[in-house]
């Protein structure tokens, strides 16, 4: 998921783009489809990038222990900061504070490590298949889903 953004850090602070976003994104060695809009702020020397994005990921209920699949909602909003001046080429100083995304020497900015980040925290820490999920019996650890077990209660 990279945007060449170039152009726009060529016009004045407060200039926007509007980007559509429906791709295939590999996270952790499966492929994740990404869909949403995303708006681009340039911000004086950096880039802002805000929107919402859709995909799904495939999890275990916390009582079944079934896989699903889990619709996720990711509401981005991040800075990006170049790492070279696009008229000179010089290097330019990055922020102290650890944990920033840059936008490489060819003004392309990669929404990758920023999407795979806002997955993982998205996924809830005790995902369910459904609500009324049953879960496994005590005892034998039949799936309580497919109807009753028959231990003796």
């Amino acid at each position: 998921m990279q945007i060449n953004v170039s152009q726009l850090f060529k016009e004045p602070i407060g200039s926007t783009r509007q980007h559509e976003i429906d791709e295939t994104i590999d996270i952790d060695g499966g492929n994740h489809e990404i869909q949403g809009k995303i708006k681009l702020v340039r911000a004086g020397q950096s880039m802002l990038v805000k929107g919402t994005l859709h995909t799904e990921v495939e999890v275990t209920c916390s009582r079944c222990l079934s896989l699903f699949r889990c619709p996720l909602a990711l509401y981005i909003e991040e800075e990006y900061f170049p790492i070279m001046d696009l008229v000179s080429g010089a290097s330019l100083p990055l922020p102290e504070t650890p944990g920033y995304f840059t936008i490489d020497e060819c003004y392309v900015l990669d929404l990758a490590e920023a999407i795979h980040q806002y997955i993982m925290l998205a996924i809830p820490m005790k995902p369910l298949c459904r609500e009324s999920c049953a879960g496994v019996c005590s005892t034998c650890g039949y799936n309580l889903n497919q109807g009753p077990c028959g231990c003796l209660p």
